[in-house]
């Protein structure tokens, strides 16, 4: 290992109760998306005190920040999040589901482990530059709304992502490893129904029905599924049903649609066809319909170049040693999974992976009994399309990208779950935000050392772009960011 990843190693290590306590503060604030004012105004207080210059409300999203350390190329972005999910309170590090408030927020995706992991690579990169003089510019960017808002979307329409020469982030999980393939392209709608409120036993002919609206729009989709691409994914939630009296005909409805598919443009096709339904319900009950866009992202673009690139310094950290405790703590999370004991790794990733990958994986696994993947997975460029969506697709359409996962969680934790949110306010989840950081310092220093090491990153995004014939912006030029 080079004396400037030592360094690095040593700055995070010596400075890990800080970015440990800015983790805290975001797991209690448990701000959802497009909300998280408290958690953008702690993160942007701790860049201004620590010499980063601030840039506040970026491309018109009023909780998203900037904060840039350094001059000249290479641009280095390091992308945090920081948005909570609604109903999943959770008391911090205990294995039992306790809620600390019935009903509010919780961290059910790790987004404090991510944002504060984040800021803990760019304050050692910032470290980096000052002790070397090296050109080179490192930004740390606060991005709002992953779970609903995509705020990474609204700031590529503005092209924010393009001045930069290279994207870096990274996830909490249940494995340390490089992401590679691809991902879902996501569009949000709200569909509210209007009709005329009447008694609905005295003056039931007087009346028009929004929650009829809405019922005929959810059954038009579910036989829209039969004939739509085996890629796309369709997702609905009632989010206004119209009252809770049922003698009264209900004068509004809304539900709240989610339509997926790979590229943009296929789930912007897939979405005029619900659009259609919505039309065709609010004809046959008689009321009228308004649509509202939420938000949207684009697919992912995997980067071979750039992913060797990270899972060489990925490799060179040490992997977290954890203790009987921590080791007691995983074990009951995991028997406390409602949905069963989980799957071996060495299953899961079966068509992944060669003979020998998989034989590694069971090794250092226990064939699956280990509660904790205390390990580095092996490395393959993929083009597997996940079944997700994330904003960070549409960071990856304006400059090369990469991310990776990082073991916060016991193996087989369910996403978004309250065991997520024990686990961010613990430990493991300390250990696992804290070896992300160093990984991305690692690569960015790396960068910094050579710029010309991304030369090929560049090129095989340029071509890639091309290809596919260029970035497909999936929000609307009048769109507004929208909290929901």
């Amino acid at each position: 290992m080079s004396e400037f990843k030592k360094q690095i190693l040593d700055y995070i290590d010596a400075h890990a109760n800080d970015f440990i306590g800015v983790s805290d503060a975001i797991w209690e604030y448990a701000e959802l998306s497009l909300k998280e004012f408290k958690s953008a105004a702690l993160y942007c207080k701790v860049l201004r005190e620590n010499g980063f210059a601030v840039e506040e409300g970026l491309c018109g999203v009023q909780t998203a920040f900037s904060g840039s350390f350094g001059s000249g190329k290479p641009v280095i972005g390091i992308l945090g999040e920081f948005d909570a999910l609604s109903g999943l309170s959770q008391t911090g590090g205990v294995a039992e589901k306790m809620p600390q408030l019935p009903g509010g927020g919780g961290h059910g995706c790790g987004h404090n482990l991510l944002g504060a992991g984040s800021l803990a690579a760019a304050f050692a990169v910032k470290d980096y530059l000052e002790k070397t003089g090296k050109s080179g510019t490192v930004i740390y960017f606060g991005c709002p709304g992953e779970e609903g808002g995509a705020g990474k979307a609204f700031m590529a329409r503005e092209g924010a992502w393009e001045k930069l020469d290279v994207a870096i982030t990274w996830h909490p999980a249940d494995v340390n490893r490089v992401v590679s393939g691809s991902c879902l392209s996501c569009i949000q709608k709200e569909y509210t129904f209007h009709g005329i409120a009447s008694h609905a036993a005295g003056d039931p002919e007087r009346g028009r029905s929004a929650l009829d609206a809405v019922e005929l729009l959810n059954i038009g989709v579910q036989y829209l599924r039969e004939h739509m691409p085996q890629t796309a994914r369709v997702h609905y939630a009632i989010t206004d049903g119209g009252g809770l009296s049922p003698n009264v005909v209900q004068p509004t409805a809304s539900v709240l649609y989610m339509v997926r598919d790979h590229l943009v443009g296929e789930a912007l096709k897939l979405e005029k066809r619900v659009d259609k339904i919505a039309e065709a319900a609010a004809m046959m009950t008689e009321t009228e319909v308004s649509v509202r866009f939420i938000d949207g992202c684009a697919n992912t673009l995997a980067n071979k170049a750039l992913e060797e690139l990270m899972y060489r310094n990925f490799a060179e950290v040490p992997v977290p040693e954890y203790t009987a405790e921590e080791l007691d703590y995983a074990e009951a999370l995991v028997k406390s999974y409602e949905s069963g004991p989980p799957r071996p790794l060495a299953q899961i990733y079966a068509n992944e992976f060669g003979d020998n990958e998989i034989a590694l994986i069971n090794e250092k696994t226990d064939g699956g009994k280990k509660v904790i993947n205390n390990f580095l997975m092996p490395y393959k460029f993929s083009k597997t399309v996940e079944m997700g969506s994330t904003d960070v697709g549409d960071v990856s359409w304006q400059t090369p990208t990469v991310q990776i996962d990082a073991a916060c969680q016991p193996n087989g934790s369910p996403g978004h779950s309250w065991q997520n949110v024990s686990c961010g306010k613990s430990s493991i989840g300390y250990k696992g935000m804290l070896y992300a950081a160093k990984a991305l310092a690692f690569l960015a220093a790396d960068i910094l050392e050579d710029p010309s090491l991304l030369d090929a990153p560049r090129a095989e995004f340029e071509k890639t772009v091309k290809a596919a014939g260029g970035y497909d912006c999936p929000i609307p030029p009048d769109a507004v960011p929208t909290a929901l």
